[in-house]
């Protein structure tokens, strides 16, 4: 399998502004490849660089030479024909809401010197694929916002790109229409032979790309599928919350081992046979366990581990 993207070393700053005397750095020497026909997710929650790193690939930044090249182009060198290259779905609406769905898909084809039968060939063929063929005519604004978003994807997909990056798709959708949305990015993938890239912050989205890098404060952090991942754990997860979790946490490392750890004021402990250990666990302190969870390892786990924090803490900082 072929690497469709390709980092160096990227690291990319932005410049001192009215509210920072010294450049901030984005981006910290960040290293990885995307194969041909992944899915494959940027994750980390506001501020870790993962918008940066979206705003490069789609050629709205220019990164250092050498450092992103995509299908072999130098990405600083070569951005007018990485563009004929990608397609790009946007966090934010760039829907016409005042134009049909077909008049905004014509107006998008035109920008890629797409004309005739050819374009309204195309158009009636992804929007079929999207299942929105019998809405062509409708106003887009009277769509649901899953709708629009696959509008969105179709505007991505019209002018047949190799790489589709897309920036939060998911944001606004409700559980039910995040899961429809994941399952037409599938579809489309294998039907469309596409490469895509994907931003999020949500682990559940996360958790079903191929495979995902976790960024945070700019750090590449982890890297591979989310079950190897998840597995490099190999212990399952039991959080403990109690009124003195610091002092709660030396004693169970006293009286069981391991390595207890206090995270936003809950002890988390990875151990073998989880669900085992809590009978032992709450019969060794007694009234002093006010609640005690048990869950199999997941990507906020992994998190944890490489940062030290939880996920929803790191974006309640920014």
């Amino acid at each position: 399998m072929s690497d469709v993207v390709t980092l160096s070393s990227l690291t990319f700053s932005y410049p001192p502004g009215r509210k920072q005397e010294s450049p901030r750095i984005a981006l910290n020497n960040v290293s990885f490849s995307i194969g041909q026909g992944e899915m494959f997710c940027l994750l980390g929650p506001n501020g870790s660089g993962k918008s940066t790193l979206f705003r490069l690939l789609s050629t709205l930044l220019v990164p250092p030479a050498k450092a992103v090249t995509i299908f072999g182009f130098d990405l600083k060198e070569r951005p007018a024909e990485i563009r004929q290259t990608i397609g790009i779905v946007f966090q934010n609406s760039s829907l016409d809401k005042k134009l049909t769905v077909r008049e905004n898909l014509l107006h998008q084809g035109h920008l890629y010197n797409l004309r005739g039968p050819a374009l309204h060939g195309r158009i009636d063929e992804i929007l079929a694929r999207v299942k929105l063929l019998d809405r062509a005519n409708d106003i887009a604004e009277t769509l649901s916002g899953g709708m629009q978003r696959r509008v969105e994807l179709a505007k991505g997909l019209l002018h047949h790109p190799k790489l589709l990056l897309l920036d939060e798709p998911s944001t606004g959708l409700d559980p039910g229409a995040r899961i429809e949305f994941d399952a037409y990015l599938r579809e489309i993938q294998a039907a469309e032979g596409v490469t895509i890239l994907l931003t999020t912050h949500i682990l559940a989205e996360a958790e079903r790309a191929d495979r995902l890098a976790i960024l945070e404060a700019g750090h590449l952090v982890a890297l591979g599928t989310p079950a190897a991942l998840t597995a490099e754990i190999g212990a399952d997860i039991v959080t403990i919350d109690a009124e003195n979790p610091a002092e709660l946490a030396a004693e169970i490392r006293e009286k069981f081992g391991g390595a207890p750890a206090v995270i936003d004021a809950k002890i988390h402990v990875e151990r073998a046979g989880g669900a085992e250990f809590i009978p032992a666990l709450v019969g060794a302190f007694p009234g002093r366990i006010r609640s005690v969870m048990f869950s199999r390892p997941t990507l906020e786990d992994v998190f944890i581990r490489k940062t030290g924090h939880q996920f929803w803490n790191a974006e309640a900082r920014e």
